[in-house]
């Protein structure tokens, strides 16, 4: 399979965080977050994606906010956020400071009082009793119905509106393989038109990479979650990132430890990660891919936001990973090993039930990341001549030079970002 959309050139050696407008101030508003945008800079992020800003249903409501994912209307912003105005301001800083700006589009279905049901209900999907209807137990939405021409219409006009008027620079597309790959491929056509776009995904159905140009990596989230609690061996969840080693030349996967459906329903990186969290977010920026960070991940923030009431971060106190997070988005930047088209060498190592440690390369550059998932201290050892060079530790900045045999030792959830010089 062959992808047939080349990214945007500013999506190179990118990464992606993810915005919960509701949930990120006390105010929750679009002025509010936008006071965030220059500390979002500083710490290197390119990529800001917003969850849902258009307004919820009321009918079968869940909780007293409801679903984000639950539109009333495709082409207005939720007044709780703010208005127009206030995202195109918002958009416009984002713009000035060098960031990019993609936007969730929800296209399965909508919420029960969504205009459409009443001025269309031939755009959506009924039962034999002739109700309309959802096949997925979210009981707050009907689905749409893309053997109908004239939705496909008029949801790619909806989408195209986002572009033309707000200047937006990309979608995230929610459960994007229960719509039809060629309504995809048409949207993208007509949306493209207007500015190259960047496409993500929430899907692992690769045929999918012929229209986006990332996907989700829910199936190494989960496996990873089992391998540390030994639930599976770590060998096979390390076949999950073979796999996706394996993709097509132009496609990329979103490598996360957190989202906004993780953090509410299945709790933060910490519950289900514990020792092994931060670990882990090192994998998700230095793996071949594009990572993802969720709002309150740089705090680090340990608390579960409701999905259907009114929370906030606490963002009182100092941004404790900021710096962390600063470092390895910048070395993304600088470094091409970690950008397109470079290649990734799984290393073999004494412990290979509990360590990941791969090689990436590309021209001259070269990334060798070793993490330790273990709940040990262990002295890792590794033999490779792929590894001979001279290298600086990311976060140390101690010079190491290794032939072909290196050895490091690694506390438990410890890990080395070493590139070469």
């Amino acid at each position: 399979m062959a992808v047939a959309y080349p990214i945007v050139s500013w999506a190179n050696g990118s990464n992606v965080y993810e915005v919960n407008i509701r949930q990120y101030t006390e105010e929750g508003t679009l002025k509010a977050f936008e006071s965030h945008i220059p500390r979002l800079k500083d710490m290197g992020v390119d990529i800001l994606w917003f969850m849902p800003l258009t307004p919820v249903g009321v009918e079968k409501r869940q909780g007293s906010l409801g679903s984000y994912y639950a539109a009333s209307c495709y082409t207005e912003v939720c007044s709780q956020y703010g208005s127009g105005e206030d995202l195109s301001r918002l958009i416009k800083t984002a713009h000035d400071f060098g960031m990019k700006v993609i936007i969730d589009w929800v296209a399965n279905h909508t919420a029960y009082d969504h205009h459409w049901a009443k001025e269309h209900p031939d755009w959506y999907k009924k039962d034999e009793h002739g109700n309309f209807m959802e096949e997925h137990g979210w009981i707050d939405v009907i689905d749409l119905n893309y053997s109908n021409a004239d939705l496909r219409k008029e949801m790619q006009k909806s989408m195209k509106h986002w572009v033309e008027q707000f200047d937006i620079d990309g979608f995230r597309c929610d459960m994007a393989h229960l719509v039809p790959l060629d309504f995809w491929i048409d949207a993208r056509n007509e949306c493209d038109n207007v500015k190259p776009l960047f496409w993500l995904a929430e899907c692992e159905d690769i045929r999918y990479h012929e229209v986006f140009d990332a996907s989700y990596s829910w199936e190494w989230m989960h496996a990873s979650e089992k391998a540390i609690k030994g639930q599976i061996r770590m060998e096979e969840a390390v076949q999950v990132l073979r796999r996706y080693a394996q993709y097509p030349v132009g496609s990329r996967k979103l490598l996360f430890t957190s989202n906004h459906d993780e953090n509410t329903w299945n709790g933060t990186e910490y519950e289900k990660y514990g020792h092994a969290a931060k670990a882990l977010a090192v994998l998700s920026c230095t793996f071949p891919g594009i990572p993802l960070i969720y709002s309150g991940q740089e705090k680090p923030n340990h608390q579960r936001l409701p999905f259907f009431e009114k929370a906030h971060i606490d963002w009182g106190s100092t941004n404790e990973l900021h710096e962390f997070y600063k470092r390895i988005l910048e070395l993304r930047k600088q470094n091409l090993a970690l950008q397109e088209s470079a290649s990734v060498l799984f290393l073999e190592t004494n412990r290979n039930d509990c360590i990941i440690a791969y090689l990436c390369r590309r021209q001259q550059d070269k990334v060798l990341v070793i993490i330790n998932l273990g709940r040990e201290v262990y002295d890792v050892l590794i033999n490779h001549l792929a590894i001979s060079g001279s290298y600086l530790d990311l976060f140390t900045h101690e010079s190491l030079a290794f032939n072909r045999e290196m050895k490091v030792s690694l506390q438990p959830g410890g890990f080395k970002v070493l590139y070469e010089k």
